[in-house]
């Protein structure tokens, strides 16, 4: 059994650990309702151009419709691009979307496919290269990004599309936990290269589509503007997912350590009046003895 002066110690060190926790889960529930918002609101620009993209997909064929759109032609190379967070202390939250990667990776390796990695943030790379030896493509550092925004979804979107032309992959598929509630994120897999036809898409009706300036000059700037959206849409729901799960698991932790502290305290007042006892029985026997 542990001593009164141990058990006093680990007390005052769990309430040192409680009130970090709980210090944690206030400043992730204050971060949470702005990184929510920026998450709604960047929701229907990205849905309608993914949308609009994707109409475009199943309407230009032949070899006029530029590769982003129709792509290579081929799916032997797969790109995952594995968006993380840079810090810990948010449950499962990277876990689930390195999870999903690794699950999506094994599958294509399994078809014959070959797989590449690009990762976005730091978290999960140990997993990964781990698992994955050798098949880290490429990476962009968040780690001095205060928070990860427009900017840096157009230099990872023109990097990939870099690699895209330079003929590295066929398909892009991008990872990342779409935000619920503070309680859920789901992770969740996109096709950015090429654009995916939705399976009820209504097919061409074979008439001819005009533009207005000019085809190529409308597609040149919509589709690397789509992968930058689409990027940008997953860093905003990454931001969302990452503060509700720390504060959820910041809560967790402060309502464990509560119950911890209150073991201890029982456990702490049994053994001091266990010693309290025993030195009362002590006194009066030494006094019946006189």
């Amino acid at each position: 059994m542990a001593s009164l002066k141990e058990l006093k110690g680990r007390i005052a060190s769990v309430k040192s650990t409680q009130k970090i926790t709980k210090a944690k889960q206030m400043v992730a529930a204050a971060k949470l309702r702005k990184a929510q918002a920026a998450a709604e609101a960047g929701r229907p620009y990205a849905q309608r151009l993914e949308k609009v993209v994707a109409s475009l997909a199943g309407k230009v064929t032949g070899d006029s419709a530029p590769r982003l759109l129709a792509g290579t032609g081929k799916d032997d190379v797969h790109l995952l691009i594995v968006a993380n967070g840079d810090k810990g202390l948010a449950g499962a939250f990277n876990a689930n979307i390195v999870k999903a990667a690794v699950a999506k990776a094994r599958v294509l390796i399994a078809q014959g496919k070959t797989v590449k990695f690009y990762l976005i943030g730091r978290k999960g790379r140990a997993v990964i290269a781990r698992t994955f030896p050798g098949l880290i493509a490429g990476q962009f550092d968040t780690t001095d990004v205060r928070t990860p925004g427009f900017d840096e979804a157009q230099a990872v979107a023109q990097d990939i599309s870099e690699r895209f032309f330079a003929g590295e992959f066929d398909v892009a598929h991008l990872f990342y936990a779409a935000f619920r509630s503070p309680l859920v994120q789901t992770p969740t897999e996109q096709q950015i290269i090429p654009v995916a036809v939705p399976a009820d898409a209504p097919a061409s009706s074979g008439a001819a589509v005009e533009y207005e300036p000019d085809e190529e000059a409308i597609l040149a700037d919509l589709l690397p503007r789509n992968i930058t959206i689409q990027i940008f849409k997953a860093l905003l729901e990454n931001m969302a997912s990452e503060q509700g799960a720390s504060m959820t698991a910041m809560d967790n932790a402060t309502r464990n350590a509560g119950d911890l502290i209150n073991r201890l305290t029982i456990e702490y007042n049994r053994s001091r009046q266990a010693a309290i006892t025993t030195e009362l029985v002590e006194i009066i026997s030494g006094a019946e003895a006189l």
